[in-house]
């Protein structure tokens, strides 16, 4: 053997080994319990799919997935029109867009639990405060304590925090854009929005589709920021499907059951990441 396969197999087989070890086998470790009704210590008997099975008639379970689809249609939705703006606005040539790229994707760089932290002292403290200085009776109340009105705070925090990462592909994806294209249908009489619409839109598809894919998938498994802001109150209004594996899994010895409710929970987001691929897959223009 030589040399030189001889370090390649040195320095991916540890990284092999390593994956099996924290991904690949608590996979499967998963999988086997969520056949069982293994409370997260103790003795446990295999129950087959009883599990599955009642998953379909939990209303909490079923509550977490209504509320974790609404949060990430939503925000998916809110994130990549405002992405997509920023995209083009700091693509154009303004004074000082290089700064600009760095300020906005500050963000990013934060945890989702310390950006969380910092926006429920700014909810339950800061905007109350300037609620009751303005005579404001709506926003003298935090809104993370309506049961109602929760959720669109968790919102607000996970989309500030997430833009920044999909504007940088969409100024990739403007990037890759010939400007011969727009000085050719400039001539033509082609304004802006008609450019955007039949050039611009088109030629960055792919990235639309990667940004599309990646958000829902992102926000289909949101859990640092609901922890950090709400904890899945208040009553559960904002509880994710992740904090609910997490809560009842871990405290609430549910492990077997949550355990199925994660290899289902696995299971949608990989249909939901297909079907999004192949549906906007059709848009795709190669240039």
């Amino acid at each position: 053997m030589k040399k030189r396969d001889m370090f390649f197999l040195g320095t991916v087989i540890p990284m092999i080994v390593v994956f099996f070890l924290f991904h690949t086998f608590p996979l499967l470790k998963g999988v086997m319990y969520s056949f069982t009704n293994f409370r997260g210590f103790g003795d446990f008997d295999f129950v087959g799919l009883m599990n599955f099975k009642d998953l379909f008639t939990d209303s909490r379970v079923l509550n977490s997935y209504m509320f974790t689809f609404k949060f990430a249609i939503v925000t998916t939705i809110i994130v990549n029109i405002i992405s997509l703006a920023l995209a083009l606005a700091l693509n154009s040539k303004i004074k000082f867009k290089t700064t600009l790229r760095g300020l906005y994707f500050l963000p990013n760089i934060l945890g989702g639990l310390i950006v969380g932290y910092i926006f429920n002292y700014i909810f339950t403290f800061i905007i109350p405060k300037l609620g009751e200085v303005m005579g404001s009776e709506v926003l003298s109340k935090s809104i993370l304590g309506s049961t109602s009105l929760a959720w669109i705070g968790v919102v607000i925090v996970v989309a500030w925090q997430s833009i920044a990462f999909n504007t940088i592909i969409y100024i990739s994806g403007l990037q890759t854009i010939p400007d011969d294209v727009y000085e050719a249908s400039g001539i033509d009489g082609a304004g802006k929005w008609l450019q955007f619409r039949k050039i611009t839109f088109p030629l960055i598809a792919p990235f639309f589709t990667i940004n599309m894919v990646l958000c829902m998938k992102n926000f289909l498994m949101v859990f640092d920021q609901i922890m950090s802001l709400t904890g899945g109150g208040p009553a559960q209004s904002t509880e994710s499907i992740s904090m609910l594996i997490y809560k009842a899994g871990f405290g609430g010895s549910q492990f077997g059951y949550q355990s199925a409710n994660s290899v289902v929970y696995f299971i949608v987001i990989v249909a939901i990441s297909l079907f999004q691929i192949k549906i906007l897959e059709k848009r795709e223009v190669q240039l």
